[in-house]
């Protein structure tokens, strides 16, 4: 206990001793009042309970009203952090759901595309001589109606390659790259088409008008009067230009000051994304081996179904042929009919001609006449004008006309 009341000496010294005064006074003071309050708590008179409890009070409300800003800047911090955190809570869900919501609709794209490429593979499997491609690039204006596929001369696109929407036909071929081509739509302004319209097998051109729909030119008026609205379109392959029988759209007929032939195309093509070329190679033929084998027959089978395919394609062109006679012996009688009109027309002017010409001889009479009654005098060979001309004879007719002259 000693020891301890020594230190505290030793340390209130050391303190003294490294302040200046004013600071050793301050301390003092402080250590005396100090000292009074301590023992004033000690003892139980009235005053000092009075004042005990006075000095409670103040400290009280002092500690009270300090601690007012305290806490309203305590619950204002809660509530910004509570807001805060509602708020990136809210950002963070809001996130999630757009992320949901884009991953739906790209799940939905997904599915329509693959449900539109199974149809597509679908096909390009039946179809062994056409190749799919991609539409990479799509011109679209009102003079060029064309567009770029990913397919090029390194797998066989050449030149003249028919182009396909699934079966119906969308353009042609007419410029190769190694990897890309252009296409050139139907409704290209310098589009031209071979087609026949059906079920009056009408042979007609179609061309592009720079729209969704195409024209129906170089056809005769007699047969455009026999054509039916919806009527369908397909390809005629005259010229060996488009394969024949290719489906292209159904016949509108508008009928205005003008009766006008539209073609609505089966495909739409601002909405093409994907295409079939319609390759063609050639095989070489190798010499029959002796022992038969199954590539063999496989072959056979190839070689048997172009062998029926070809027989059909003969058949069409055998009744068109004959469609064709039967159109012919048509115009040929219609010409004979035409040359029979020919002559009779021929005859009327010729007589028509003799009758004016009868015309114009009786004309020239009656005028030869008049003068004769004034000028024949004059002309008449008689006792007292010897040098007239006899009556009747070419000289006289020629007096009489100059009026009486004979030179």
């Amino acid at each position: 206990m000693a020891s301890s009341r020594d230190d505290f000496i030793i340390a209130i010294r050391s303190a003294f001793l490294k302040r200046s005064t004013q600071q050793k006074f301050s301390l003092l003071t402080l250590l005396l009042v100090s000292a009074f309050v301590i023992i004033l708590s000690s003892l139980d008179f009235k005053v000092v309970r009075y004042l005990k409890i006075g000095i409670n009070e103040v400290v009280y409300r002092s500690s009270f009203i300090v601690s007012i800003p305290e806490n309203f800047l305590k619950n204002t911090f809660i509530a910004i952090s509570d807001y805060s955190s509602f708020y990136n809570d809210y950002r963070n869900n809001r996130e999630e759901l757009n992320d949901l919501k884009s991953k739906d609709i790209s799940n939905e794209i997904i599915k329509f595309e693959n449900t539109e490429l199974k149809e597509l593979i679908n096909d390009y499997v039946s179809s062994s001589d056409k190749i799919l491609a991609k539409i990479i690039v799509d011109h679209q204006s009102p003079y060029l109606r064309s567009i770029i596929i990913n397919k090029g001369s390194k797998d066989n696109i050449k030149i003249g390659t028919n182009i396909y929407d699934q079966s119906y036909l969308v353009g042609r071929v007419i410029e190769v790259n190694y990897k890309t081509s252009r296409v050139l739509l139907l409704s290209d302004l310098n589009s031209n088409v071979p087609v026949t319209i059906a079920p009056q097998n009408t042979q007609a051109i179609l061309t592009g008008n720079g729209d969704k729909n195409g024209q129906i030119k170089y056809i005769k008026s007699s047969l455009s009067d026999e054509l039916s609205d919806e009527s369908i379109v397909y390809t005629s392959g005259t010229g060996a230009i488009f394969k024949s029988g290719v489906p292209v759209g159904k016949l509108r007929i508008i009928k205005d000051k003008t009766i006008k032939l539209n073609v609505e195309f089966y495909s739409d093509f601002s909405q093409l994304k994907y295409v079939f070329a319609e390759v063609i190679t050639k095989k070489q033929i190798n010499k029959p081996d002796l022992e038969p084998n199954e590539n063999d027959n496989n072959s056979n089978t190839t070689i048997n179904a172009k062998i029926q395919i070809l027989e059909d394609e003969i058949k069409i062109i055998e009744e068109t042929n004959i469609k064709l006679k039967d159109k012919n012996e048509i115009l040929a009688n219609e010409i004979n009919q035409k040359n029979s009109d020919i002559f009779i027309l021929k005859d009327k002017i010729s007589t028509q001609a003799e009758t004016i010409e009868e015309y114009n001889l009786d004309a020239k009479e009656v005028e030869f006449l008049k003068m004769n009654l004034y000028y024949g005098h004059k002309c008449r060979r008689t006792f007292i004008n010897v040098k007239g001309f006899t009556v009747g004879t070419e000289e006289y007719k020629r007096c009489v006309l100059r009026k009486g002259r004979k030179d």
